[in-house]
């Protein structure tokens, strides 16, 4: 990529270091996330504007803290201390100051007031509502450093070192709860660190495509479709870059929604995109039976898409490029300075490729998180309901299916899935869910249809509201509509005669059952 002013987020372990970044290119500047011991060579070679230093569950005085660098102090780059980041700008600097635990910790939200009226708190009121969480205070300031800002419960909520353009924030401005409309992190970027507004998806798209034709030098690259927000942006976006050297496979598992395997060719269709398309539906299908294990289930859908994949490259011919659709998150995640986690399930976009296919990777989604690929697809004139799609698993509806997956069984839960989402299109409410869907259990209730006993299947409703999918609420839809749903479903479908809505949240739920 070209050479583009960014601000750098040091990752402390933060839950919300995503958060800061994401809401820093709301501001129109480029921010990227990277682990908190990042050496002071490979910032010189970025060479930001500005540094922030995100929060995180350590403590400074801990046994072994996370710590940076101490040279980045010395870069003469603007630095903006979040939480755990105030604490070690105090802790850190040359004449330190000191931290410890609170008497009494502030944890929710909190009113703060504003001692002067700084760069960093242009346009904010003297009083207003932040998010506290933590358990540790400044007691005393580093040399330098005055307050800015102070709480009921810290008299330093906020400090500045101006002659040196240090800040440190004790309170979360990245979270919505603060009520500063995002003021502060624009503040710090644009007033302080002197960036312009030069990230923009239009920029994105014309500098990527330049990307693509010097990386793919004419050759021909392979996309696997699905129809999804991802690949239909990472399609249009290869189209715009190679023409007719890309090659776009999309295989129908059999586990697709009502209707949706014409519906996906017809949207490529429509943006002139060639599809190859490969109906795989018994294949899948066999590798099922008899298979109830989620694990296994995506394991075996995995190998299969695999085989089909490898089967359909001997058609196609000789490639020697594979586009993916990596985001940043994955890249973010595999840079991760948390510890290994246990296996909650296996991704859901099953379909990764075997090294011995001997693919160069082509990824030009990498630096976007979900919300920036919609607006790339806005920009690439993507048909709004391409752009607008809930997010579906790649296993689709055979991780909906609790229990073993047969053809039955799919088509009732075909039927039972339009219906829901049928309904909340038609009360307008699409648009505001992240993701609905529908569960078919391994149980059955008990029931009274025309008078007499039936012994028939349950079905559970879920829908979420989100952001991004990582963290999810379970959606207020109002209660005539989930009662017309479940009065269509008990009706409609045979073999079906209770329903029930999901009402947990991610976490500790995740949003599919499988």
């Amino acid at each position: 990529m070209t050479n583009r002013e960014v601000i750098i987020v040091l990752d402390f372990g933060s839950q919300y270091t995503q958060l800061i970044a994401r809401h820093i290119r709301e501001q129109a500047v480029y921010c990227e996330i990277h682990p908190y011991h990042l050496s002071t060579d490979n910032l010189r070679i970025i060479n930001p504007k500005g540094i922030v230093l995100s929060g995180g569950p350590a403590s400074v005085y801990a046994e072994s803290p996370p710590l940076p660098n101490r040279q980045i102090f010395e870069l003469g780059i603007p630095i903006l201390g979040i939480c755990y980041g105030m604490q070690l700008i105090t802790s850190l600097s040359e004449k330190k100051g000191k931290v410890h635990p609170a008497s009494k910790r502030e944890f929710g939200s909190v009113n703060i007031s504003i001692n002067q009226q700084i760069e960093l708190f242009s346009g904010l009121p003297r009083n207003f509502q932040v998010w506290m969480s933590h358990g540790d205070r400044i007691d005393s300031l580093p040399g330098g450093f005055e307050a800015i800002a102070y709480t009921q419960n810290s008299p330093t909520a906020a400090m500045a070192n101006l002659t040196r353009n240090f800040y440190g924030l004790q309170f979360h401005p990245e979270v919505v709860h603060t009520q500063d409309e995002n003021l502060i992190l624009s503040n710090f970027v644009h007033k302080i660190c002197g960036c312009q507004n030069t990230w923009t998806m239009s920029s994105f798209i014309s500098e990527t495509i330049d990307q693509i034709k010097s990386d793919t030098r004419g050759e021909r690259v392979l996309c696997a479709v699905s129809g999804g927000v991802d690949s239909t942006v990472l399609a249009t976006l290869l189209k715009k870059a190679i023409g007719n050297q890309l090659v776009c496979i999309f295989v129908n598992n059999g586990f697709l929604r009502e209707n949706e395997p014409d519906q996906v060719m017809q949207t490529f269709n429509k943006l002139g995109i060639a599809v190859n398309y490969v109906d795989a539906t018994d294949r899948f299908l066999s590798c099922l039976t008899g298979i109830e294990d989620p694990e296994l289930k995506r394991k075996r859908i995995g190998n299969t898409f695999i085989e089909v994949f490898k089967d359909e490259l001997e058609t196609v011919g000789q490639i020697e490029f594979l586009a993916q659709g990596t985001l940043y998150p994955d890249v973010i995640e595999s840079i991760s300075i948390k510890g290994p986690s246990s296996t909650i399930k296996t991704h859901h976009n099953v379909g990764g490729l075997p090294n011995d296919l001997s693919f160069k990777l082509v990824e030009p989604l990498r630096e976007l998180f979900k919300d920036e690929v919609r607006k790339v697809g806005t920009e690439l004139k993507i048909p709004a309901p391409a752009l607008e799609r809930h997010p579906f698993p790649g296993p689709g509806l055979a991780i909906r299916i609790l229990g073993e997956v047969t053809r039955e069984r799919l088509n009732t839960l075909r039927i039972i899935d339009k219906i829901f989402i049928d309904e909340i299109h038609q009360e307008n409410l699409y648009g505001e869910i992240w993701q609905a869907l529908s569960v078919l259990l391994p149980v059955k209730s008990v029931g009274v249809m025309g008078d007499e006993r039936t012994y028939e299947n349950v079905v559970a409703l879920r829908a979420v509201t989100s952001t991004d999918g990582m963290t999810a609420d379970w959606a207020r839809i109002p209660h005539d509509v989930l009662a017309n749903v479940s009065s269509r479903i008990i009706n409609e479908v045979r073999g079906v005669n209770r329903v029930v809505y999901d009402i947990s949240s991610k976490p500790p739920s995740t949003i599919e059952w499988e």
